[in-house]
């Protein structure tokens, strides 16, 4: 799989991660991680829907750097 979009983001010893990978002949590969532990993992095969992940990918990210948060 190809990252079409990662984000990792840092406080103390937490870490979130967000990515967006394509996967050939399936469509995109979409997860988001809290440490260790997936919060959402899932494939889409419309890119509409990865569209739309990754507008609320950028919403998250942008109020977690508000809470302190910095890029990994």
């Amino acid at each position: 799989m190809s990252a079409v979009f990662t984000k990792t983001l840092v406080r103390a010893s937490q870490r979130r991660s967000f990515e967006v990978a394509a996967a050939p002949s399936v469509g995109w590969h979409v997860s988001e991680r809290s440490d260790r532990d997936v919060i959402r993992e899932q494939l889409f095969s419309d890119w509409h829907r990865v569209e739309r992940t990754l507008l609320r990918f950028n919403r998250e990210i942008s109020e977690l750097r508000r809470q302190g948060w910095i890029d990994a």
